[in-house]
């Protein structure tokens, strides 16, 4: 069960060659893939910023998702919880949350963020195929 960065489902649905096969391979084989509702969110911000351009609008995205057969995690109590006691490694609240979120559901997180990749309570697969 997987649980995809914000930038590894971009990479995902644009087909960008940043995403390595193998990792393209995991995420299309895999039947628990899931990306947060807070990624929608971060993207969202950071293009109305200008920091980003998005293929399609947020809704869009969301519901394009089905069709990829990657389900939204939503934002839970216990991830919160979680969240509370996780060690201030990353700033980024929207990396932290979904730090949290794959904890809190036992999900693999894959990202190619090396501050993600500096916690080691939970579980990672990078960009490069590793795991930890």
């Amino acid at each position: 069960m997987f649980l995809l960065d914000s930038h590894i489902y971009l990479w995902f649905v644009d087909d960008d060659k940043k995403l390595p096969q193998k990792l393209k391979n995991i995420i299309e084989n895999s039947d628990d893939v899931y990306v947060s509702i807070i990624t929608f969110w971060e993207l969202t911000i950071k293009s109305g910023l200008g920091k980003l351009s998005l293929p399609c609008e947020p809704s869009k995205m969301i519901t394009d998702c089905d069709k990829l057969h990657i389900r939204i995690l939503d934002i839970l109590p216990h991830h919160l919880d979680i969240l509370r006691t996780l060690e201030p490694i990353h700033r980024d609240p929207f990396d932290r949350m979904i730090i949290s979120q794959a904890m809190a559901e036992d999900l693999t997180l894959i990202t190619a963020d090396e501050k993600i990749l500096m916690y080691d309570c939970v579980k990672t697969l990078s960009e490069q195929g590793g795991s930890q």
